[in-house]
């Protein structure tokens, strides 16, 4: 079933991982994709599924309007680009022992780049009045996360900016939909390191990353794309300000029997 055909769509951050997935599944749904990244290797996702790359680094306000610029009208944007804080060296990002510089490039990448992608797209979805934004956000956007401040707050910041969005667009009439998805572990390679080096290692360390899951175990990328498969298509028309966690039964409570 070709969902999205005629459509229209860009991914951000889709050169691997949660963005890859959305981008693949975005093109066997029929629509032309965008696969932008500052990664290179996003080139060769776009000539895999036939779609189109451009270097996009989303804190930028210029490359966004140079991206933009290339791609015209659009239907359809993921703000999925995002950072962790922990991609260099060690670093504290708890509330008391955070830097300053490093609460900043969290939510440069993740709240400044979420901000900058839906301002571009509402402007590029005007002229024909409709069209989808999805933002990924966290299940770290819904509670606390101490040992990861900086990220859990530019999470949560994109979880109410999805909702003023929606509003805005829906004050002015446009029938831009803006929605939020949030994932709590998704096996992608960015979890590799942790998981160590033998499949002994690897299955005590599932194991424990999984233990509060009710669901145990980890959630895919495909099941993810699938979320933003029906928050991008006409199936989802009357859906807007919401959000969509994916995350084994975990913001539900707990799944332990009384004793």
């Amino acid at each position: 079933m070709h969902r999205l055909e005629g459509k229209t769509a860009l991914v951000t951050g889709a050169a691997r991982g949660i963005g890859e997935a959305i981008a693949r599944r975005f093109a066997a749904e029929g629509a032309a994709v965008w696969v932008t990244d500052i990664d290179p290797a996003g080139a060769e996702v776009a000539r895999a599924i036939g779609g189109q790359f451009a270097t996009l680094d989303v804190r930028d306000e210029a490359a966004w309007d140079a991206v933009m610029a290339a791609i015209g009208a659009l239907d359809i944007l993921v703000n999925n680009a995002g950072i962790t804080g922990f991609e260099g060296a060690p670093a504290a990002h708890d509330p008391e022992h955070a830097s300053l510089a490093d609460w900043r490039a969290v939510h440069a990448v993740n709240l400044d780049g979420c901000f900058l992608g839906c301002r571009a797209a509402i402007r590029a979805m005007r002229p024909a009045r409709k069209g989808s934004i999805i933002n990924i956000s966290s299940r770290s956007g819904i509670v606390g996360i101490p040992a990861a401040a900086a990220y859990a707050s530019s999470k949560a910041a994109m979880r109410n900016h999805t909702k003023s969005v929606a509003l805005w667009c829906a004050q002015n009439g446009l029938a831009i939909r803006c929605n939020s998805i949030h994932p709590a572990a998704i096996m992608t390679p960015m979890w590799e390191p942790m998981l160590g080096t033998t499949p002994a290692e690897r299955e005590a360390a599932i194991k424990a990353f999984v233990a509060d899951t009710p669901l145990k175990r980890f959630g895919t990328a495909e099941e993810v794309a699938a979320m933003a498969a029906y928050l991008a298509s006409d199936e989802s028309a009357y859906v807007t300000g919401s959000e969509f966690h994916i995350d084994g039964g975990i913001l539900a409570g707990s799944a332990a029997s009384p004793e």
